[in-house]
């Protein structure tokens, strides 16, 4: 305390209440009557608001809710999903095309082009181009499809439909069109987007209604020389896949593999700066054929003429070199053109002469005779003395005309082309008839009747030949004379190449190697080889069939050919109708070899139904053989025979002179009976 102030005087409080004082004083005595009641005072209403914490904590789960399924599908889109939503981001980004493989040419055995590819454009669009927001034209579709229907030859209502395509920004109009095609789609693009800029500048919509089309590079399949070949070649069809012949069954080999490529896109158009990748495609491998065009054509326009000429349903020539297999020529009519399949018969459009099955006639005879020699039943000159008729099981046998008994060899059988005969003479192949058919079958087997040819072309018919143990009473006679039995062209032509082969049967082939995208070249395969009958029978059988064309008493005399020597057969048979599958009309054939001493190749003519004029196979086949032959051997340069022919004996020694064969048939006796 400082000195200077006077001291404060202490005041006293109120005096504190005893302990027990204070609840005494508050208490209300229990026994006092209640008095009167003060009022009490009445304080205002006032709202008391709830506590925030539960709806703050519902709120807050809520949020926690909404985060953790943003959360979880965070997840799964960058973790569980992510590949597949990457790959439908780079879907989407980027473009791909497949870069088409060229296909590979097929040519013939000279290296001349058959069937190859040209440049072409698959006309596409884009549909949404095409929509009233986009072309600014309500009837775009129709307005465009009416202009490009007759550019690209098609129904303007179907392009219609394709250009109103919905959910989808790729649509073909056209496969492979020419580039003067596209030319003309270019210049009408160009025309409609000048008069759309033109348009613009006056504050008008500015319409294009073709702006949507578009093209792609593609290849198209043509065949510089028309319909030559078309049976052997086949087509391609709309998607440029084979769709016959060799361009299907060689289809993977000439189609070689597609490439593709992958770009980035903005807007429908490619980034340049954005970089792409590409597999380039490689080309499918050339084919080269055994077949020679110049041949082909020759055969061709022969028969062509003469099926014109004879009002036939069909025919067929096939050439084949005798020493190596090779089919030098395969040639139909009528034909078609692959370059335009729109006008060709469906029945035209396959390769008749290996497909089509009919029995052969005379022609077969020349295996019964094989048969004959090899089992050393007979030789040329063994006589056979052939009655006008010949009873044999349920059937009554003649030959193509009435004659009195003949008196001939063996080798005047063959050449005057008697049925009659020739059961006779295979008769003596077993000691029963039973025998002798199964003796006769395995000639029939070994020489490729009834077996595929080996070429393994789309729809080859393998032929028809039962069982010997199948035939019928007829049949053990008729097949020995070609009735009974089925075969197609190749396989009649390959009879005669094993024989003018010296008896070894080659398979046939058609084609003669491949040269792959680099250039080098891959020969075929060796084909099969397989003995049918010694040299010595075959030798003896050409000589024979020199006989058919050679003596005057022969039926093929209108083959022969100036400065060679010529061996084949005429074969005149009753036809199957295929509509009826009863006998109705001729197959006219004529098969034979040149040079005969020293064959090189074989000719083989068929013509199925011939309704004007002759229809016997050395009338009218036999020319054709005559006219093909001489052109092969001159293109192959095959020099003339230097030696003269056999000359084996027709007839008996003192027998009576046959009668000469003439053109005309007293109709069959009882059944199909086969003529020259």
């Amino acid at each position: 305390m400082s000195p200077k102030e006077p001291p404060r005087r202490r005041v006293p409080g109120p005096p504190r209440p005893r302990p027990g004082e204070r609840a005494r004083a508050t208490a209300r005595p229990a026994s006092r009557p209640a008095t009167r009641r003060p009022a009490v005072r009445r304080t205002p209403h006032t709202i008391r608001l709830g506590s925030p914490r539960p709806r703050l904590r519902l709120v807050g789960v809520g949020l926690t809710l909404v985060m953790l399924a943003f959360v979880v599908r965070l997840l799964q889109v960058q973790a569980v999903d992510a590949s597949a939503y990457s790959a439908k981001a780079t879907e989407n980004r980027f473009a791909s095309y497949t870069l088409a493989a060229e296909r590979g040419e097929i040519t013939d055995r000279k290296g001349v082009a058959l069937a190859t590819s040209v440049d072409a454009y698959d006309i596409t669009a884009d549909p949404k181009m095409f929509t009233p927001q986009e072309s600014k034209a309500p009837d775009a579709p129709e307005q465009a499809a009416a202009l490009l229907a007759p550019i690209l030859g098609k129904d303007a209502k179907e392009l219609t439909a394709r250009l109103k395509t919905k959910n989808t920004r790729y649509v073909i109009l056209a496969r492979r069109q020419t580039p003067q095609v596209w030319n003309q789609i270019k210049d009408l693009k160009k025309l409609f987007a000048d008069k759309a800029a033109a348009d613009k500048k006056g504050n008008g919509p500015g319409a294009n209604v073709i702006a949507g089309v578009f093209n792609e590079v593609s290849s198209k399949r043509v065949y510089p020389n028309g319909d030559l070949a078309a049976g052997i070649l086949g087509y391609v069809n709309a998607e440029g896949k084979g769709g016959g012949g060799l361009e299907s069954s060689l289809d993977k080999k000439l189609a070689g593999k597609d490439g593709r490529l992958t770009y980035a896109q903005s807007g429908g158009r490619r980034v340049p700066t954005a970089g792409s990748s590409e597999k380039p495609a490689v080309p499918g491998d050339d084919i080269e054929l055994t077949i020679d065009r110049d041949i082909q054509w020759a055969a061709q326009s022969a028969i062509a003429e003469q099926v014109e000429k004879s009002g036939a349903d069909r025919g067929y020539v096939v050439v084949q070199d005798t020493r190596t297999g090779e089919v030098l020529a395969m040639a139909n009519a009528p034909g078609f053109d692959p370059n335009d399949l729109t006008r060709a018969r469906s029945a035209a459009m396959g390769n008749a002469a290996l497909q089509d099955v009919y029995e052969p006639g005379s022609t077969a005879k020349v295996i019964s005779m094989a048969a004959v020699l090899e089992e050393k039943k007979a030789a040329p000159d063994t006589h056979v003395e052939v009655p006008n008729r010949l009873h044999r099981g349920d059937r009554l046998f003649k030959d193509d005309v009435d004659h009195p008994t003949w008196y001939l060899t063996l080798n005047g059988v063959l050449a005057k082309s008697s049925n009659i005969g020739t059961i006779l003479a295979t008769g003596q192949l077993g000691a029963t008839q039973p025998e002798a058919n199964r003796v006769l079958y395995s000639y029939l087997d070994k020489f490729g009747i009834g077996r595929p040819t080996g070429l393994n072309y789309p729809g080859e018919t393998r032929g028809i030949l039962a069982r010997p143990e199948a035939w019928s009473t007829s049949q053990q006679y008729t097949i020995p004379f070609g009735q009974g039995l089925s075969l197609n062209a190749m396989q009649a032509a390959s009879v005669y190449s094993t024989i003018a082969n010296g008896g070894v049967r080659i398979t046939p082939t058609l084609v003669r190697g491949t040269k792959g995208p680099d250039g080098r070249f891959t020969p075929a395969p060796a084909p099969e080889q397989t003995r049918v009958i010694s040299q010595g029978t075959a030798k003896t059988l050409a000589e024979m069939l020199e006989s058919v064309v050679d003596d005057q008493e022969g039926t093929g005399t209108k083959a022969r050919i100036p400065g060679y020597r010529v061996g084949g057969k005429t074969g005149t048979s009753n036809r199957v109708d295929p509509a009826t599958g009863r006998y109705k009309g001729y197959t006219a054939s004529f098969a034979g070899f040149a040079p005969a001493d020293n064959p090189r190749i074989t000719v083989y003519c068929a013509i199925q139904n011939p309704t004007k004029g002759s229809y016997f196979g050395g009338q009218i086949c036999g020319p054709i053989y005559k006219t093909v032959m001489e052109f092969a051997l001159k293109t192959l340069q095959v020099a003339p025979t230097g030696t003269a022919p056999a000359g084996l004996p027709v007839t008996f020694d003192g027998a009576p002179p046959p009668a000469t064969p003439n053109t005309t048939q007293t109709g069959p006796q009882t059944g199909p009976q086969p003529g020259q």
